[in-house]
């Protein structure tokens, strides 16, 4: 076939296509082009179906009756004119295709007025043709009409959602937009009705308050870095980790206040709850990363979603250590009655048919373990109350009274942490313990089992293991970590292998590996514990870095408030 050049027309819809795939994309240039214009006030109205009619009106600067056909030209702008400006673009464009995009693809109506001047401007376009103009009247802004989305590219809306779904991905992206820009008013019109209205008073909670409710925003911790020498800065705020979804989709991320997709942002996000969340377990978050200008490209992609960082490690490690460091220092005690893990591994505890007479005192394998020095990082002593041992129901957790309500340990939950801790301490220092077996255990595997061991030997060694090679998949284990039991050295091994299979993509090996030596060293549910062994265990877990969860991200501690147990006793209504 020969070569030609396209038409016009057909280059402009091929372009449209990388610009606006959806309705929603259609919103989101648009309250961009009302954010540059520095608006106030944005009101986004859509029809039932929104291909039908999207109107954004905002109170901006407006654009001058000369500049509105410049407006619908393919690569005309207001947002840079220099080659050098290219790479330090400070406003939420450029990509210089979303108006004529958009306009050779529906039906435009712009209506704008500029400040000082006496009337407006009204154009209309159809499929980017310009089909009228005259002056009117309207108030200091711009109002952007755009009717039959798609009305000529038929095979488009074939492959649309159906109206509702477009609907939501529309709501969704307001409510970024809302708890990205709290000084801006935002009002969501459907079908006339208003269905989201925020009141664009500067204070970042309100929006997240209109978007999850107030019982959720009670929950969220407010984070903020300083800012280093070189501009980097994050601030926001993340849910406490009692308060989770099933799905990344409350995680909502901002670069410079730029809406962006970033998956080293989602997972910098993850990281910081590693050992606070079960897995498949996410945090709502809306976090701003402020970041040089330069250091970010923002015309990766054509909708402006995805991002590249000139230094992408650095953003990781801000981001996370950000959140991190707030989490330890904030998060507080589950409480029964708030939202609490719900994985098979983490249930929630009723306060029915539980007795509350101690358990048997007899002595148990539970070690107090002097031998190790405490992690160095602070104590969790101002979210962790001091607590009064009362003592031990169904052999399995601990009860104990403290302010505002009573509280049950899971002493295997909790025993798992200190040991974590002690084995991450002692390996930092270089102190690993080790226990010689008196009879070395010969070990066989399956071929899976065998190829983990060999491709982290060095991480189990580096934490008390002593293995060698002996056949093709059997190993002589000479010495196992010096908190580990060695009844039972074979299952250990096949259980913590089996444990870096299921998580080692997930999480960095050397925790995987002190998470599952701590997991089959702990006391167990259903073992007696003494007096002075339970008083230990509430000790140790008060000087643990994170005494909320164990390693794997169940609670260790739930607190029953008095409140509602005087309501269960009608004390109170």
């Amino acid at each position: 076939m020969p070569i030609e050049v396209l038409i016009p027309s057909l280059a402009a819809q091929i372009a449209a296509g990388e610009v606006v795939e959806r309705p929603v994309s259609v919103v989101k240039e648009l309250i961009e082009n009302s954010i540059d214009a520095h608006a106030a006030s944005i009101v986004i109205d859509v029809g039932k179906n929104p291909c039908s009619v999207i109107r954004v009106i905002d109170d901006g600067e407006g654009i001058s009756p000369n500049e509105i056909d410049m407006a619908l030209t393919h690569h005309a702008t207001s947002k840079l004119w220099t080659l050098d400006q290219l790479s330090d673009i400070r406003t939420l464009g450029f990509r210089g295709e979303a108006l004529p995009s958009i306009a050779s693809v529906s039906k435009v109506l712009i209506v704008s007025r500029c400040q000082g001047s006496d009337s407006a401007y009204s154009v209309e376009y159809d499929c980017g043709l310009k089909v009228n103009e005259t002056a009117c009247a309207s108030a200091i802004g711009t109002a952007v009409s755009v009717t039959d989305l798609f009305y000529n590219v038929p095979a488009r809306l074939k492959f649309l959602r159906a109206p509702n779904s477009e609907l939501i991905k529309i709501k969704d992206l307001v409510h970024l937009f809302a708890m990205a820009y709290p000084f801006v008013k935002f009002q969501l019109r459907i079908d006339g009705k208003v269905t989201f209205d925020t009141q664009g008073s500067g204070n970042p909670i309100d929006p997240i308050i209109a978007v999850y409710g107030a019982k959720s925003a009670s929950e969220m911790i407010s984070i903020s870095s300083e800012r280093d020498e070189s501009g980097y800065f994050v601030e926001g705020f993340v849910s406490v980790p009692a308060l989770n979804r099933a799905n990344r989709s409350y995680m909502s991320l901002f670069v410079n206040n730029r809406l962006v997709s970033s998956r080293t942002l989602n997972h910098a996000v993850e990281e910081s709850y590693h050992g606070l969340l079960p897995d498949r377990r996410y945090p709502i978050s809306v976090l701003n990363v402020s970041i040089p200008y330069s250091d970010v490209d923002v015309n990766a992609h054509p909708g402006k979603l995805e991002v590249r960082f000139e230094n992408e490690n650095r953003v990781y490690s801000s981001l996370q250590k950000t959140i991190r460091s707030h989490l330890i220092e904030q998060i507080p005690v589950s409480q029964v009655g708030q939202t609490t893990f719900t994985n098979r591994s983490a249930q929630s505890i009723y306060p029915y048919n539980t007795s509350y007479k101690a358990g048997g005192y007899s002595q148990a394998s539970f070690s107090v373990g002097e031998s190790y020095t405490f992690n160095s990082h602070k104590p969790n002593r101002e979210v962790l109350p001091s607590l009064s041992l009362i003592g031990q129901v169904r052999s399995t957790y601990l009860v104990a009274d403290g302010p505002e309500g009573f509280y049950l340990i899971d002493q295997h939950a909790a025993h798992e942490r200190i040991l974590f801790d002690n084995i991450v301490s002692a390996r930092g220092c270089k102190e690993v313990v080790s226990q010689l077996l008196l009879h070395p255990a010969t070990v066989e595997l399956n071929s899976l089992h065998s190829d983990l061991l060999d491709r982290n030997k060095e991480a189990l060694q580096s934490y008390g293991f002593d293995m060698e090679q002996f056949g093709d998949n059997t190993y002589i284990v000479r010495a196992v970590p010096a908190v580990m039991s060695i009844a039972d050295t074979e299952k250990s091994l096949r259980d913590i292998l089996d444990m870096i299979s299921a998580e080692g993509l997930l999480r960095r090996h050397e925790d995987i590996v002190a998470a599952s030596v701590a997991c089959h060293s702990s006391v167990r549910a259903g073992m007696s514990l003494a007096v002075t062994e339970m008083q230990a265990l509430l000790s140790q877990l008060h000087n643990t870095t994170n005494p909320h969860t164990c390693p794997h991200g169940r609670p260790t501690i739930i607190r029953y408030a008095d409140y509602n147990i005087e309501r269960e006793f009608g004390r109170r209504q």
